[in-house]
């Protein structure tokens, strides 16, 4: 698990970041996908659409299992002749050998830029030429959250929280001391982006285990195209949303602050004596004050009132228990429609 880090305040650092005035140094692993097939390559495996990715247009992707489940998070972004793929640090050298094997006789190359790469992330909403980092950048994947892509479905409402986040690909060169002093930008730790994260109910790597499906945290909306051609997983994707119900769902709890206390990830959701889930994520949010992601059971009372080790805790909705169904939510539609006519 990634370090977590912190500048002495948190709180007053979530607030520089929302205002453009920060950024984070982030631990990413980070390849170049090039060759004359390396979007139909990605799209062949991944869960988004790359056959239409446009340069500068970022993506999320997921690497599924065959049973569906999620095994990588992928931010994508590809300048026209190579495509940028960010992902967690926790490697270990087999997923690269995997990557690479997966090329067959495509035309693809795949190159690991991690060592000679620094991330970093920030908030604001980029054109096209905007100048990033004193335009030092390599790259830069503006976050498509919260909207939802083409091709995929959302199951909430959109979030509360504003969230205008990207991730950028710097040369290891760069000092990054002179370059915040040029650009006025003050470092700010991992905390103060987690908060923010959590708040605007944005899924991450570190949510996930490994019976989690996309359902279940809202990734239809920006990271799967329902109805691109086939990938490892599909089917499970496809028979989830259309036929049945995610096992949980994603939900942000509202902590009892007056004991100060964050619990742990991974402690137990519980209503009443019966465990209900686990919490993934938690921060001290700079207005809401002790905040968490938790995956639940779907059947849960969306309405009951929750607790992590004793701690209260109020449930925010994500993702509905009533998610999925799309089969049957189409065909009540067309019903519909046809008794209107």
């Amino acid at each position: 698990m990634v370090e977590r880090t912190s500048f002495g305040n948190p709180l007053v650092e979530q607030r520089t970041l929302l205002a453009g005035r920060g950024f984070v140094r982030l631990e990413r692993a980070v390849f170049r996908v090039s060759g004359a097939e390396h979007l139909e390559w990605l799209h062949s495996f991944l869960t988004t659409d790359f056959k239409n990715l446009k340069p500068g247009v970022g993506r999320e992707a997921l690497l599924l299992s065959a049973t569906g489940h999620i095994e990588r998070v992928f931010h994508a972004v590809d300048d026209g002749e190579a495509t940028l793929l960010i992902t967690s640090a926790d490697e270990d050298g087999k997923f690269v050998a995997w990557l690479k094997r997966m090329v067959l006789r495509s035309k693809v190359v795949v190159e690991v830029l991690t060592d000679e790469v620094q991330m970093l992330g920030g908030f604001g909403e980029l054109s096209a030429d905007a100048q990033v980092f004193g335009g030092e950048a390599l790259a830069v994947w503006q976050d498509p959250w919260p909207n939802t892509v083409l091709g995929g479905a959302r199951y909430a409402a959109a979030p509360v929280e504003p969230w205008k986040y990207f991730e950028a690909v710097l040369p290891g060169s760069i000092d990054l001391v002179e370059l915040a002093a040029a650009e006025s930008l003050n470092e700010v730790g991992t905390d103060a982006l987690e908060a923010l994260r959590i708040a605007a109910h944005r899924p991450s790597g570190v949510d996930i285990d490994d019976r989690s499906l996309p359902h279940e945290f809202d990734w239809l909306a920006t990271a799967v195209h329902l109805s691109k051609g086939c990938y490892r997983g599909q089917e499970t994707v496809a028979k989830v949303h259309n036929l049945g119900h995610p096992p949980r769902r994603l939900v942000m709890l509202h902590l009892d602050g007056s004991g100060h206390l964050l619990p742990e990830i991974g402690a137990e959701v519980s209503l009443g004596e019966s465990v209900v889930g686990k919490v993934t994520s938690a921060a001290q949010h700079h207005e809401m004050g002790p905040i968490a992601l938790a995956l639940v059971t779907r059947r849960t009372d969306e309405a009951a009132e929750l607790s992590v080790g004793g701690i209260a805790a109020a449930q925010e909705l994500i993702v509905p228990a009533s998610a999925g169904k799309a089969a049957n939510i189409d065909a009540q539609r067309t019903l519909l429609m046809g008794k209107r006519g």
